[in-house]
């Protein structure tokens, strides 16, 4: 019985313990009521019925331990997809961001193409001079300048409570904390574009 307690697969799984035959408690003993031996056949009876619930008792405490082992094991098991789900929501973060940029950078190359385009057809006396496609052009720049900025301030606040839970969680134990947070790269692709539109601001106005 206590070779099977806390016995492990090689895989590190704990093993369940085998199972007790089934037995019948000792049957109590016939006895006149003038039998000398009585209290004596009455003493064995009672050892016997002992033996047989310790018997009993410690399959129950290898059982126990056993179910302590997968609880730990379940436990273990927690911790790690709770990690690793930040690692997700990260990710998604990252997602999000990715499809600010792509529609900044749709309405920060719209405007500038339609405000270089306009400009040309003045250049070469096809339209006459206006500032209707400059404002309008500005206004497109501008709107995906805006978008761009506050999908970064979101990111950043996102991010910052992300870290700051995570590293509570992992002051609690509640989680290994083994993964790191690279840098975003889709933050710094962010900034980067941000840049690139000030400068056609800038470009266009001058």
């Amino acid at each position: 019985m206590d070779d099977q307690v806390h016995k492990q697969a090689p895989s590190g799984a704990p093993i369940r313990p085998d199972r007790v035959p089934e037995t019948q408690p000792p049957p109590v003993p016939t006895l006149e009521d003038s039998d000398p031996v009585a209290s004596t056949k009455f003493s064995r009876y009672r050892t016997q019925l002992s033996n047989h619930r310790t018997g009993l008792s410690e399959h129950r405490t290898s059982l126990s331990e056993y179910r302590t082992d997968l609880s730990t094991n379940r436990t273990e098991m927690s911790k790690r997809r709770t990690g690793m789900s930040f690692q997700r929501t990260r990710l998604s973060a990252d997602r999000t961001l990715m499809s600010v940029i792509r529609t900044s950078l749709s309405l920060i190359g719209f405007g500038f193409t339609i405000f270089q385009f306009f400009r040309s057809l003045q250049d070469a006396g096809t339209l006459e001079a206006s500032s209707s496609p400059r404002n309008f052009g500005l206004s497109l720049v501008g709107l995906g300048i805006a978008l761009l900025i506050m999908g970064i301030i979101y990111h950043v606040q996102f991010m910052l409570g992300l870290r700051k839970t995570r590293s509570q969680m992992i002051g609690d134990s509640l989680i290994h904390g083994e993964s790191h947070f690279p840098p975003s790269l889709t933050l710094v692709t962010a900034l980067l574009l941000l840049v690139i539109g000030v400068v056609a601001v800038v470009s266009m106005l001058g």
